[in-house]
């Protein structure tokens, strides 16, 4: 059961190749995420979204500016590889983040908001790639791995999904 709360939508697979229609299928999930987002969290009042969506995990409005802190991440890191060869990026604690004042007390229609740009940006600068462009990579220090910005794509769709799915399951957990 705790897996389930952890992953409600499973760990992320990345497919055996890349093809066209499956990023741009992952570009579509990352332009829709912010309304999608909104949709859920807009009517819940603020005990709603102090709530955790499981035990020991993150309130719904940590969620919410959690997927903010990581896809602004994900987008410097992006813009890094497109502008440099093979940067290593900056590794950030996210747990450190998701405990900081803002995210545990600020309300959340600002970083919907942000969310909305944000992720507009991401998407447009996605669907104007190149193959090569898509080739191209970062090293994340903390795996001492590279990733390609395909990978990255469907990660980061991935992601958006996942912590939607945190969201929608404790609703129905709780009736709301």
């Amino acid at each position: 059961m705790e897996d389930k709360l952890r992953y409600p939508i499973g760990k992320f697979t990345a497919p055996q190749v890349y093809t066209t229609d499956y990023l741009s299928e992952r570009i579509q999930e990352i332009a829709e995420f912010p309304a999608l987002l909104k949709k859920e969290v807009a009517q819940l009042n603020d005990e709603q979204l102090d709530t955790p969506y499981r035990e020991g995990g993150w309130s719904i409005r940590q969620v919410v500016h959690h997927c903010a802190d990581s896809h602004t991440n994900c987008f410097i890191r992006i813009k890094w590889a497109l502008t440099e060869d093979n940067p290593t990026i900056k590794f950030y604690y996210e747990d450190r983040w998701g405990g900081m004042d803002d995210n545990v007390k600020m309300p959340i229609e600002p970083t919907l908001a942000l969310l909305e740009g944000l992720h507009f940006r991401l998407a447009y600068l996605l669907n104007s790639l190149s193959d090569s462009d898509l080739e191209k990579s970062f090293i994340h220090p903390e795996h001492n791995a590279s990733f390609q910005i395909k990978e990255i794509i469907g990660t980061y769709a991935w992601h958006g999904l996942h912590h939607l799915a945190h969201i929608t399951e404790l609703k129905k957990r709780k009736g709301w």
